[in-house]
């Protein structure tokens, strides 16, 4: 959730390190700064934007060749500059407070025996000046150090409990930073001609310094200087080159510029056609090598299963819940869905041959990393993820793999990641039913066809935006919506509901519509503005008389229709016709009025649209 810049060079490193942050604004904060070594330790921070942050830094002269900087999402301790990272070590002593110490640090994660060495810390005289967990780490560290910050890291991190990822310099040490991750993403990136190095919690904040990546594995620790780096891993050896290979990545800076559109957010409803054609390409035919790992053929490990178990969270769980009816419906697969933050913290039936699928968009999401890893030791190896970064910890931790090319995707609210996962899952599903003798050639070829005109259909759906426009203004006044759908519909409402209060801050819920007389019909009255997904399917007359039910308690409708269903426009009953039935892929057009639907309306509340309030892009902590 947090973003992590550091850097030794010979130059100023200040520049590269604000300009991190600005990349990684995306991902969600709340606090922000900058400290580097200058005669000792110096530092700027925040609690507005990265903006004002590099104000400060310019009217201080804030420079120097080592250096980390930080957007903090806040966990311990409430958005406030003494919570704020980078955070100092402090002498012992009745003067410690104004007696910084030599300790600079920045970390992401949580640490979940933070109380315990608070206590112990301050036993020995160390004075904090925040609630976080962040400065007992600094505390750590120095309390450990005897000349050689390499080895004080190694020791501090060996007393952590829970998820981390942190930079660290001292003072005493110019020209050098450590690194070490467990639970959480870090990287390292090498500099034009090994002279400065770097660490960051994403490629994409060093985009345009350097595209020479080397990932991080659970429990490496790193030592950065200038001209060289060296790294041990979890057991405490040292790690051979090959064994970390330098990845050239290409994290386009370009991929962050708004052009004309208003928001983030609204650029990325309208890059769904480019998305999902992008996903698809190159997919002639449907075959199991589409998902295959770098070291494990799909087509050998799907003959080994009989069941699926989806884990994601969010929007992705929401995606999950959508294959779960295309991959029992068409492959005959047994499929169960989990949310991954609940399914490790019960007690559940592991099977061996199911196949484990994960879902993320970054492949970093701590609670669906922990799930898999659940998963795993129950016995559970035939692993899989549809993944939108093919360099994340989640494609290295699965046998196979999709990787989806959404591209990078800015608003906290996910949007054309969320279609692109649909189309992953849906090639998932075809290529399971033919692996089970259940897709005939007409069959395939058939959805083939209709999955390479889902670009087109998405455009003309998109087209429809002026009307949904006028609804927004109807759902701007309001502070409650229903959200109703059927059969694989139903996920595609809970999807709607969340984009709604994720940006807009209205209370919003879904339900499958024929649970409305189980209770939620209590809540329909005029203010309660009821969304229904209406595509013309078998449901489709149950789902009417649902509708009745509504109008009848005088609760007022915004119903997306098949032009075909026969709803009509009348008093309490606002009609949007969708361009086209489109079978079983209808869920991945009907979700693209509601993403506008909440898009619009938060625009005209006047909320932060890709920066809502409380939320961060990349959830990396449990």
């Amino acid at each position: 959730m947090c973003g992590i810049v550091g850097a030794v060079s010979t130059r100023n490193i200040v520049p590269v390190l604000v300009q991190g942050l600005q990349r990684l604004e995306y991902r969600g904060y709340d606090s922000c700064g900058v400290a580097v070594h200058i005669d000792g330790l110096q530092r700027a921070r925040s609690t507005s934007r990265v903006a004002e942050l590099i104000e400060q830094v310019s009217n201080s002269k804030l420079q120097g060749g080592t250096g980390i900087a930080h957007t903090r999402w806040a966990t311990h301790g409430a958005p406030a500059v003494h919570n704020a990272h980078p955070h100092f070590s402090h002498g012992t002593g009745a003067d410690a407070y104004d007696r910084p110490g030599r300790i600079a640090l920045v970390h992401n994660g949580i640490i979940e025996n933070h109380d315990e060495l608070r206590a112990s810390l301050s036993a020995k005289g160390y004075v904090f000046q925040s609630q976080t967990d962040t400065e007992v780490i600094a505390h750590l560290v120095d309390s450990v150090y005897d000349g050689d910050l390499f080895e004080a890291v190694q020791a501090a991190v060996q007393q952590l409990r829970g998820a981390y990822a942190i930079a660290v310099f001292c003072k005493d040490e110019p020209q050098r930073l450590v690194g070490a991750r467990a639970g959480s993403p870090l990287i390292l990136g090498v500099g034009k001609d090994g002279q400065e190095h770097f660490l960051a919690s994403d490629a994409m904040a060093l985009a345009g310094v350097t595209d020479q990546i080397v990932y991080l594995e659970e429990g490496d620790v790193v030592d950065v200087q200038l001209g060289k780096y060296w790294l041990i891993d979890k057991n405490h050896k040292a790690v051979e080159p090959a064994r970390r290979p330098v990845k050239t990545v290409l994290a386009h800076s370009g991929a962050a510029e708004l052009g004309p559109y208003r928001h983030y957010m609204q650029k990325e409803i309208f890059e769904q056609p480019r998305a999902i054609g992008d996903t698809l390409e190159g997919v002639l035919g449907v075959v199991p090598e589409l998902f295959d790992g770098a070291d494990a053929s799909a087509a050998r490990v799907f003959k080994q299963i009989d069941s699926v178990l989806i884990l994601a969270c969010g929007t992705s769980y929401y995606s999950g819940c959508t294959a779960k009816y295309w991959l029992e419906s068409i492959a005959g697969i047994p499929t169960q869905v989990e949310v991954a933050s609940e399914y490790r913290y019960r007690t559940s039936v592991p099977n061996p041959r199911t196949l484990v699928v994960t879902i993320t968009q970054s492949g970093e999401t701590a609670d669906t990393l922990a799930a898999l890893r659940h998963a795993q030791s129950l016995g559970m190896e035939q692993t899989l993820t549809i993944c939108n970064v093919a360099t994340s910890a989640m494609v290295r931790e699965c046998k196979l793999a999709y990787i989806t090319r959404a591209g990078i995707e800015i608003g906290v609210a996910s949007t054309k990641a969320f279609t692109a996962q649909l189309a992953g899952l849906f090639l998932l599903t075809l290529a399971l039913a033919q692996s089970r003798g259940r897709l005939s050639q007409e069959q395939e070829d058939a959805h083939l066809a209709a999955m390479r005109h889902l670009p087109v259909a998405l455009q003309a759906v998109l087209a429809l935006e002026p009307q949904i426009i006028a609804w927004a203004q109807d759902f701007a006044k309001m502070e409650n919506a229903l959200f109703l759908g059927r059969g694989l519909h139903y996920p595609i409402a809970l999807e709607g509901a969340l984009k709604l209060k994720e940006i807009s801050y209205i209370h919003a819920e879904a339900y499958p519509a024929g649970e409305l007389k189980h209770g939620p019909l209590a809540l329909v009255t005029s203010a309660m503005p009821v969304v229904t997904v209406a595509p013309n399917d078998t449901l489709l007359e149950k789902l009417k008389s649902n509708m009745h039910e509504v109008r009848a308690r005088g609760g007022v409708l915004y119903v997306l229709a098949d032009a075909d269903t026969h709803i009509e426009r009348a008093e309490g009953m606002n009609v949007i016709r969708m361009p086209e039935h489109y079978g079983a892929l209808s869920p991945m057009l009907h979700v693209v009025p509601l993403q506008l639907l909440a898009y619009h309306t938060a625009c005209a509340r006047g909320t932060d649209v890709d920066k809502p309030r409380n939320l961060a892009k990349s959830v990396t902590v449990e």
